[in-house]
């Protein structure tokens, strides 16, 4: 009993000595506050509401006014509770109540991603946007349509696979072998039988062109040079009719090019060295950077002018002679199928630094020089026309009559034959247009009027008249290689499109544009271990995409298409040193079926389906794509799953890859593979 009453008393004196210290403590306490209570402020986010609203509440003992502005913001900013519960908020101290609230920290320096800035005009700093490492390393993965991107998708109905055209149809150029609508030609006197005459809208190709059999993956360049696989291009013809002219040899399984030509057959190197010496002031890789070669043959000028660094187009119609464009660009050579004949080429006005024929079967002057009117032309104001053909150099009376009828006419348009020698005959263009404006008002051919447009191309006439020079001398003041790869041309301004004083800013943005992108396919997708060398972009602009190819170091060339649908850029395509011509998507394109590595499409469906049938425009890219050869289209997210559906029709196979900008992006890179087999 004793021990029990001890433990009840120490409780008990526990338990009333905490009472005190309760008692003390709530005292003291309410002593020092003075009964001064502070506003406390509490916010609520509703949760079902979207978008989030802010609900305040406060306390019944407010008798103070307080500038809440701030806290809302601070707290909206410092919020991380995920679970939309109350979230107390930090009360200011006592000071800040009397006085007005510190400023906000001003708000993070605007990063500039568009083009245009405030004032409507282009920056020089133009930002593309950052590549995600992440994203790049994951360009690798596969991804289906119908998952990259979280809305709705509309999937279009599934594509019947295209069959295989005929054995027969294996070398089919659409426009240039329509046998039906060349048979209804009124004339053929003067090479309308080698122009574009394109099939009917119900007769236009819907089967995949074959490739010969025993087809292999082509001989990279630059070995290619020299060599292709006789299964390739099977058609020995040539061999047998041009074998001793050294321009190509039949060596087992494979063609071989000794470099050799109908006026040089001890070898292009050796010819183009004689050019040199003639003319100094041509300075190939300098001066001289892009060059027409008419009836190219098997391209061995170009050929070997490539490591000169100056890039050629070598050009030449489907005629007895068929396979030789084929020939050039099997081994790798720009190249084109193209006639003088009745039509304007599909090139712009100063286009080439130096045009060429070697033995080129082209009659210069008939019908008064109007072919030679074209070169006109397409020749840069002070640029050289080479011409190595018999009456040249030899005496007969047919010859000579024609070598008097070459020089009148080469006077009459104001050339200036600076050089003559063995076989060889070299003439200069004008820089300007003073010699044309002092000729006799009755010479023959007159300048054409001022309502011709020298540029427009696409399916106009030859003009018997002359192309004056612009007043400004745009097209003859280009700047020397490289330099002038990323120089904005004088002629950039004259270019229709909704822009002026922007348009240099614009050439820049575009340049830059590409060379991040260019840049993210070489580290993520690992270009340069690609064996490219024919290329071509579908939708050109100003040739960034090009140019970019050319900073980093790939070894190829491009062949610049500008869509009639779009402003025409040509002209400055070619003063930046690069090739290009006019065409539209809605028709074939004038090459030989697999000439091509890479086949590039940038925003060029989403803007043609409007016009014409975008499976039309992926059957001519499988004609025109090598066995093993790649397609990338980058191009709006509304029409990538139609594009995904006729790739497969076709037999690609396909891959749907998110761009650098990220999932939620407008855009999409389809990525397609040709097999080889």
């Amino acid at each position: 009993m004793k021990g029990f009453d001890l433990y009840k008393s120490s409780i008990l004196v526990k338990s009333v000595g905490f009472v005190f210290l309760v008692i003390a403590f709530f005292y003291i306490g309410k002593r020092w506050s003075g009964y001064n209570y502070e506003q406390v402020i509490f916010f609520n986010s509703n949760s079902n509401a979207l978008p989030k609203t802010l609900t305040v509440s406060i306390s019944p003992n407010s008798n103070k006014t307080v500038d809440i502005i701030p806290l809302i913001n601070n707290t909206i900013e410092e919020q991380t509770l995920e679970d939309h519960s109350l979230a107390p908020v930090p009360v200011p101290q006592p000071h800040s109540l009397t006085r007005s609230p510190p400023p906000p920290p001003p708000p993070p320096a605007v990063q500039r991603m568009g083009l245009v800035d405030e004032n409507g005009v282009m920056r020089n700093d133009f930002e593309v946007g950052e590549f995600d490492p992440d994203v790049l390393e994951k360009w690798n993965n596969e991804t289906d349509a119908m998952n990259v991107d979280d809305g709705v998708r509309v999937r279009v109905g599934i594509v019947r696979k295209f069959g295989k055209c005929p054995a027969s149809m294996r070398e089919y150029i659409p426009c240039l072998d329509n046998v039906e609508a060349v048979k209804r030609l009124k004339s053929t006197k003067k090479g309308e039988k080698f122009e574009r005459h394109c099939p009917e809208k119900d007769k236009e190709l819907n089967c995949l062109v074959p490739a010969p059999k025993g087809y292999k993956a082509p001989i990279p360049w630059p070995r290619s040079r020299d060599e292709v696989w006789f299964s390739n291009v099977p058609h020995a013809q040539l061999a047998e009719y041009k074998g001793g002219q050294n321009w190509i040899v039949v060596n087992k399984d494979k063609f071989r090019f000794p470099g050799g030509g109908t006026q040089f057959i001890h070898g292009a190197d050796q010819y183009i060295d004689q050019i040199s010496k003639m003319i100094p002031e041509i300075a190939f890789g300098h001066h001289t950077r892009v060059v027409l070669d008419v009836g190219c043959g098997v391209a061995s000028f170009g050929a070997y002018l490539t490591s000169r660094d100056v890039l050629t187009l070598s050009v030449a119609p489907k005629d007895v002679h068929e396979n030789q464009i084929q020939f050039a660009l099997e081994r790798g050579v720009p190249a084109m199928v193209a006639a003088f004949a009745t039509r304007r080429l599909l090139y712009p006005s100063q286009a080439f630094d130096l045009i060429h024929c070697s033995r080129c079967r082209v009659n210069w002057t008939r019908d008064d020089g109007i072919l030679l009117l074209e070169v006109n032309r397409l020749l840069r104001a002070g640029g050289y026309f080479v011409w190595a053909a018999q009456p040249v150099y030899k005496h007969e009376p047919l010859l000579e009559q024609q070598w008097e009828e070459m020089m009148n006419l080469t006077n009459r348009l104001c050339w200036n034959l600076v050089k003559k020698e063995g076989y060889i005959a070299i003439w200069q263009k004008p820089l300007d247009n003073d010699c044309y404006l002092t000729r006799d008002s009755e010479t023959q051919p007159p300048l054409c009027d001022n309502q011709d447009n020298p540029d427009n191309v696409w399916y106009v006439d030859l003009k018997p008249c002359i192309t004056p020079l612009p007043e400004d001398k745009s097209g003859a003041n280009v700047t020397t290689w490289p330099a002038r790869l990323h120089v904005p041309p004088a002629r950039l301004q004259t270019i229709t499109f909704d822009a002026f004083i922007s348009r240099n800013d614009l050439f820049k943005a575009e340049s830059k544009y590409w060379k991040e992108i260019i840049d993210g396919y070489v580290r993520s997708m690992h270009w340069k271990k690609f064996k490219l060398r024919n290329v071509m972009d579908m939708r050109a602009g100003f040739g960034g995409f090009a140019a970019a190819l050319i900073d980093n170091q790939l070894d190829c060339w491009v062949m610049n298409v500008v869509p009639v649908s779009g402003p025409n850029t040509l002209p400055v395509i070619y003063d930046r040193g690069l090739l290009g011509v006019m065409h539209d998507w809605c028709e074939p394109f004038d090459t030989y079926p697999r000439t091509y590595d890479l086949l590039h499409a940038a925003g060029l469906f989403s803007v043609e389906q409007k016009r014409c049938g975008i499976s039309s425009i992926m059957l001519e890219m499988n004609r025109i794509l090598r066995p093993g050869g790649r397609v990338y289209i980058r191009d709006s997210v509304s029409v990538m799953d139609e594009l995904q559906e006729i790739g497969k029709a076709i037999g690609w196979r396909v891959t749907i890859r998110d761009t650098a900008e990220g999932p939620h992006a407008s855009y999409r890179v389809m990525v397609c593979d040709k097999r080889l087999k």
